[in-house]
């Protein structure tokens, strides 16, 4: 069992990072656990017992890598963002075409906001009163937004994209529309056929960067 750390504010043990299979194994099967049993009863009615029976893990065991809900709730946000973030895109899939790469990110974004809708609702809601969700709240949506400004100033550079647009602005605005929609569809149930919603989506992200194909550009 990795060794407990403490805090210099007042005793509460550091986040532990497992070394052994074995706590690796746990831990991915206590954060699996979490996310069961927060889709099932909410987030204010979870609790740690239910969370440690879920796993088949003692409860005591839950302690020697969370220190609280609120800290694996965490962890389960943050695996889910990295899903969703869906890096390195154009590496991936070979993806040249700003059309195609646009519904490429928002097809791969809806698919993975639609699979974890659940956990994505619970997550807004809290945080709308809870300040530290609130701040991953914010830095989600800035790691969105950077990840689709670099996208928007590579368009520009090529002649591509409006060049007077912000690029980091611009994607703020693009990334929550988007993000809206998903709430609105996957988590609300706004009734919106699929292909609709991308290519409705598409067009808006092509003709709010009013995009040129290659033969529109300067100097074609």
């Amino acid at each position: 069992m990795p060794a407990q750390a403490t805090a210099a504010d007042g005793g509460q043990k550091q986040p532990i990072t497992p070394r052994s299979a074995r706590g690796v194994r746990t831990r991915n099967a206590l954060v699996a656990a979490a996310r069961e049993v927060f889709e099932r009863d909410g987030y204010l009615d979870a609790r740690i017992t239910d969370i440690s029976k879920a796993a088949h893990v003692a409860s005591g065991s839950f302690y020697t890598y969370f220190n609280s809900k609120e800290e694996i709730f965490q962890a389960l946000v943050a695996q889910v963002q990295e899903e969703m973030l869906h890096p390195h895109l154009r590496e991936r899939t070979g993806i040249t075409d700003p059309r195609e790469m646009i519904d490429a990110s928002n097809r791969e974004y809806l698919r993975a906001y639609k699979k974890n809708a659940r956990l994505m609702g619970l997550f807004e809601q809290v945080a709308q009163v809870d300040e530290t969700f609130k701040q991953l709240r914010i830095e989600r949506g800035n790691a969105f937004a950077r990840r689709n400004a670099k996208l928007i100033r590579s368009l520009q550079d090529a002649g591509a994209a409006d060049p007077t647009l912000d690029p980091l602005v611009t994607a703020h605005a693009l990334s929550v529309m988007v993000s809206r929609m998903a709430y609105l569809v996957f988590v609300l149930g706004q009734r919106i056929p699929y292909e609709r919603l991308v290519t409705t989506l598409n067009k808006i992200w092509e003709n709010g960067l009013q995009l040129r194909a290659p033969e529109e550009r300067p100097g074609a």
